[in-house]
């Protein structure tokens, strides 16, 4: 067995011991704490990761290995747009990567009965973080959807000059998805 054969046998053996799950109140310093060891993340107030804990729990989502908070995305449902979710941080420890684990949780988050109604999602995306293209590409090819990137936040515009641009990236219409809402709304 050769190292790599060996490094993804290890990487399947951690998958299997990984649970997802709907976070809760008792979360929030768990989650700052995992966004703090996963530089170069933007770091929320406590509160503000309680707040996506409670409040928007329905559209987050927590990993666990052994009691460890190893994954997390938050997400929310722009009061505008009711059939997307918005996925504004994506965060997996660096002892949990190599697993598929951010794959996972956003194919996780779309499939609860909470987004049964969810036909396309957004995110925003610094030009240079290759990680997050590769997975919100490798999603919408698993989900058989567009992938679509354009303007979203601009470095002096938005930003003050104090944070890098991010690119708006959309996927969708999730076709099955599409489909099923289409079915629904003729039923009714």
């Amino acid at each position: 067995m050769s190292h790599s054969d060996t490094r993804q046998s290890a990487a399947s053996r951690d998958a299997d011991r990984i649970r997802l799950r709907k976070p809760d109140a008792t979360d929030g310093t768990a989650v700052a704490r995992l966004i703090r060891e996963c530089p170069p993340l933007d770091r929320n107030s406590v509160y503000c990761n309680l707040l996506q804990c409670t409040d928007f729990a329905d559209t987050c989502i927590l990993a666990e290995r052994d009691g460890d908070v190893v994954g997390w995305i938050s997400g929310y449902r722009p009061p505008a747009e009711p059939d997307t979710l918005f996925v504004w941080q994506v965060a997996v420890h660096e002892r949990a990567r190599g697993c598929g684990l951010a794959g996972r949780m956003l194919e996780a988050l779309v499939e609860r009965a909470d987004c049964e109604d969810v036909v396309r999602m957004k995110t925003t995306i610094t030009p240079d973080n290759d990680g997050s293209f590769a997975l919100f590409r490798s999603f919408a090819k698993r989900m058989d959807a567009p992938f679509d990137e354009s303007d979203g936040f601009d470095k002096h515009e938005h930003f003050d000059g104090r944070h890098d641009s991010e690119r708006l990236i959309t996927i969708g219409p999730i076709p099955d998805r599409e489909a099923a809402q289409a079915d629904s709304r003729s039923a009714a």
